[in-house]
């Protein structure tokens, strides 16, 4: 899976949504006033460090058991450390891919989400850089 193309978040115009008391088991609550416990912006529940983070829109289908499918648009956090398991965008011989990070014992290999592909182990004869921590990820259903 590619990044397809790389996009900095407006954070000029809130997107703040109604945030119902109540949870949601099945069906939709009332819109009544009472339910209602306040209004939530969606940058600030989805973006914690502004000045490091990207939405990336990907294509390929390498992640989909990660539930990445092509064309869905990922949060980049690029201030967060790369821990071993979490999804990155990783730079590989120059082209930013996606990937889930494996590191043990000093080695180091990109997992893709999907049987059909390979992982790929880094060694020191590749240019080889995390570029970013994916934070969450959105597609329609």
């Amino acid at each position: 899976m590619k990044v397809k193309a790389i996009y900095q978040p407006d954070q000029s115009t809130p997107c703040s949504r109604p945030l119902f008391l109540v949870p949601v088991s099945a069906g939709f609550p009332s819109p009544a006033e009472d339910y209602i416990e306040g209004n939530l912006d969606l940058n600030k529940y989805l973006i914690k460090h502004p000045a490091a983070t990207f939405f990336v829109k990907v294509s390929g289908n390498s992640m989909i058991d990660a539930g990445i499918h092509d064309g869905d648009i990922l949060i980049v956090d690029r201030s967060l450390k790369p821990a071993n398991k979490k999804v990155v965008i990783a730079v590989v011989n120059g082209e930013l891919t996606v990937r889930r990070i494996r590191v043990t014992k000093g080695t180091v290999v990109l997992i893709s989400e999907n049987k059909d592909y390979t992982p790929l182990q880094v060694d020191e004869e590749m240019n080889f850089e995390v570029w970013g921590v994916v934070t969450n990820v959105i597609h329609p259903l």
